[in-house]
């Protein structure tokens, strides 16, 4: 019989899951399953997770009482970070300092939901947004480079609570999931996964430092660049800076901790561009998660369906056929947010395509975009901002005018 997944689109899919050849990091064995299956088949049968929780309880232990906090715990709002802040809160009684990077495309849902997680979790809430005109520079010279303009959220989530960690003088961190859940950057063989510098430069920055960013673009310096740069390495000495996944010390398991935070704390769901009904707690933190899943289905095939139908897969909830339906029916499509992030960065949609060309990661070929569908609009994008931007190079013109007026 032949298997319903393998035939999307011609790419090698696992035999497991539906992570295609094109996937980052991936790898196959001489049967086809991939090694994130395998991680996950470690994480179900070779952990004992009894005395992994034993291990997070002593490590609490170490630090609770001692600071100004017990430990910071970055917080998109989210279901990873909040469930993260809902477990360290009530399992495990810190005292947390919850610390926000606020990329700019925080949605109103999320918001409600934000709002009712402090306030029930009852946790002192700190929210950064680094400068606007700073991050559209930096989101259309990372998409020209790496064909991804998400460079200022990936660093500046990872880098900027460390910041905070530094000045506030809080070593102890608590991020979500371990990157060995999706990809095989690390292992969870490997034990505990410590979210450093080292994990920040193998795969988070996109192989570009904000100092790299300085001479990339034009009207920044590295005062404006310092939120998205990791701390300097004596300065996290000096705290003595430990940051770490409570997914290593716990059973990472999306749909029971999503479960947990509905019931719990009243966190609300959401439609997201490209994701299929029953999925409402995917990625609904940000406006521009479609033109995100639309850019890697573009460069390597496969969308955020595939992503989520591989974990259910992984986990028993779902047979391929339904897998193989639900890709089919939701990857691919052209995102109504597109129009909104191409106002953003000033760019046109044919040059939008010749970029993302340039990043097309064999043996997929991208698809001509007049072949794709259109997918709908969702019912928050008329409520997004839309103010009438200035040109990315006249950008600060209006203050040197005036500077001159001035003088």
């Amino acid at each position: 019989m032949s298997d319903p997944i393998a035939s999307i689109n011609r790419l090698k899919r696992c035999v497991r899951c539906a992570l295609p050849e094109t996937h980052e990091s991936i790898t196959f064995d001489a049967i086809g399953v991939c090694n994130v299956c395998r991680q996950i088949e470690f994480k179900q049968e070779g952990i004992d997770w009894d005395a992994r929780r034993m291990q997070l309880s002593e490590l609490v232990d170490k630090y609770r009482g001692k600071y100004s906090y017990d430990c910071i715990v970055p917080f998109s709002g989210g279901k990873d970070s909040t469930f993260t802040l809902w477990y360290l809160v009530t399992q495990e009684r810190v005292k947390p300092l919850v610390v926000s990077f606020d990329h700019g495309f925080y949605r109103p849902h999320h918001l409600q939901n934000v709002e009712r997680t402090i306030k029930t979790l009852g946790v002192d809430y700190m929210r950064f947004r680094p400068d606007w005109s700073v991050v559209r520079k930096l989101m259309l010279e990372s998409l020209k480079r790496k064909g991804d303009f998400c460079w200022h959220c990936h660093t500046g989530v990872f880098s900027y609570p460390m910041h905070v960690a530094v000045r506030w003088e809080v070593p102890l961190l608590f991020w979500g999931e371990p990157s060995a859940e999706y990809t095989s950057y690390y292992s969870y063989e490997q034990g505990i996964e410590e979210v450093d510098e080292r994990r920040f430069n193998r795969f988070v920055n996109l192989g570009i430092t904000a100092e790299d960013m300085v001479g990339m673009i034009e009207g920044v310096d590295l005062r404006d660049l310092e939120p998205f740069s990791y701390p300097k390495l004596g300065d996290l000495r000096h705290v003595g800076v430990r940051s770490v996944c409570l997914g290593s010390f716990i059973p990472w398991d999306v749909k029971e901790q999503v479960r947990v935070i509905q019931e719990e704390l009243g966190w609300q769901e959401d439609v997201v561009e490209g994701v299929p009904e029953g999925y409402g707690y995917e990625k609904i933190e940000c406006s521009m998660q479609g033109v995100r899943d639309y850019i890697r289905y573009l460069k390597r095939g496969y969308g955020r369906t595939a992503h989520l139908a591989s974990i259910d897969l992984r986990n028993g909830r779902l047979d391929r056929a339904s897998a193989a339906r639900l890709i089919a029916e939701n990857d691919g499509k052209r995102p109504a947010s597109l129009d909104v992030f191409l106002e953003y960065v000033g760019i046109s949609e044919d040059e939008f395509m010749e970029i993302v060309s340039q990043h097309v990661v064999a043996p997929w070929q991208m698809p001509d975009a007049d072949e794709l569908e259109h997918g709908p609009e969702l019912w928050d994008q008329r409520l997004w901002d839309r103010t009438p931007r200035e040109p990315l190079d006249e950008l600060r013109a209006p203050m040197l005018r005036r500077l001159r007026v001035v003088d």
